[in-house]
């Protein structure tokens, strides 16, 4: 019998139920409780499993003995669990993966840490995959392919061969990108997009064309910051 590492799910809501579910029931680890920034604390448990203030972790769940997933979408362009993320890996936390084994990935992909694929992506070879990443289901990630840091693909997306994806992008469902192109950081892309040439830094597509809208992504989103 293996033994279960003991996992903090940051976050409580429809993603963390989701991780909590793949964790569970697909991985060598056990959830113990789920925590949330203080301000944002309302409820004291999820499945039975204590929700704490983000804040006292260090205190009831030292970095010593157990890992973190952050359980965050792509709210303010990846941000706050990128910002989440941050925090914690300067407190001395290891982060958790989830892989799919119903997904494929070819054996000379790179894949950082801190990363959740569902089930149903294909990943061929040399591709390149940053931290804070997350798949969710049923996406192409094309050959010699590079996908940035604390990226967000929704479902259904294709990416083409030798493409690079720049840092805290969203791929929203069914969003094509083709070969050869570069997309710039920050960029927000909706659902079903076709982006056939290269994108600037902080661009947003709506899906009607590939043509970008006439704010940039920060302001979309309402953000002061370029993350750096």
């Amino acid at each position: 019998m293996r033994e279960m590492k003991r996992l903090v799910i940051v976050g409580d809501s429809a993603f963390a139920e989701v991780a909590y579910e793949y964790f569970t029931y697909d991985s060598q680890y056990e959830v113990v409780a789920f925590a949330v920034e203080k301000a944002f604390l309302k409820k004291k448990s999820l499945f039975s499993i204590p929700v704490v203030a983000f804040e006292d972790l260090p205190i009831l769940y030292p970095s010593e003995c157990n890992i973190i997933f952050v359980a965050i979408i792509y709210t303010q362009l990846n941000r706050l669990r990128t910002r989440l993320y941050k925090q914690l890996k300067n407190k001395g936390y290891r982060f958790a993966s989830y892989i799919s084994p119903k997904a494929f990935i070819w054996n000379n992909c790179s894949i950082g840490e801190h990363c959740f694929i569902f089930e149903n992506n294909t990943i061929q070879p040399f591709v390149n995959i940053g931290n804070n990443v997350i798949l969710w289901s049923g996406n192409h990630i094309g050959h010699h392919s590079i996908i940035g840091n604390n990226c967000f693909i929704s479902s259904q997306v294709v990416i083409s061969g030798f493409c690079n994806i720049g840092d805290n992008c969203f791929l929203g469902v069914n969003s094509t990108i083709a070969n050869n192109v570069v997309v710039g950081s920050d960029c927000f892309l909706g659902a079903g997009t076709l982006l056939s040439r290269n994108s600037k830094k902080f661009q947003v597509f709506k899906g009607d064309g590939s043509v970008a809208s006439k704010i940039n992504s920060l302001k979309f989103f309402k953000i002061n910051d370029d993350l750096g």
